[in-house]
């Protein structure tokens, strides 16, 4: 199984806009470069925080098709856009993408604070599954837009669940 980056999203403090990147760091123990939860000014910093999120394009177009919401520029608050991989597939795996290596941590689901930074109605589009995962990195590298993503061989994470 193998699916790849669709786009790279990060954001400087809790609340701030997303920016799109092409490229990005993702440092071993601590997220990716610039992105507020590596810096700890994340909305969840003290409380739940996640180094890297990742989320599904093809959920994503879903919620644009079946909603007047748009989930497709950033609105989804998660960092990783992933085509061509259901994410359930990954869980408790480790996995490359680019020259970084990741693991699973947990699922992501969405809260009422991302719809008060985005669009009303914006938390329940992105529930029933549709919220995304987070996970830690584990080797550092360099992570790029259409980047593939391939779960490592005998990559299996002890759940915590």
């Amino acid at each position: 199984m193998q699916g790849r980056v669709e786009d790279i999203f990060i954001a400087e403090s809790g609340g701030a806009p997303m920016k799109r990147v092409a490229e990005i760091m993702a440092i071993a123990d601590a997220g990716l470069e610039g992105d507020r939860y590596m810096q700890h000014t994340g909305y969840w910093s003290a409380t739940d925080e996640c180094q890297v999120t990742l989320i599904e394009k093809e959920a994503l177009e879903l919620i644009d098709r079946e909603t007047n919401l748009h989930a497709c520029n950033g609105e989804h608050r998660r960092n990783i856009v992933v085509a061509g991989l259901s994410l359930a597939e990954i869980v408790h795996c480790r996995f490359s993408i680019g020259e970084a290596v990741f693991e699973y941590d947990r699922p992501r689901p969405p809260c009422s604070y991302i719809q008060s930074i985005t669009q009303p109605g914006m938390t329940r589009a992105l529930s029933g599954g549709r919220g995304g995962i987070c996970a830690r990195v584990v080797k550092s590298g360099k992570i790029r837009v259409h980047d593939p993503i391939c779960v490592l061989k005998d990559s299996s994470v002890p759940s915590t669940e």
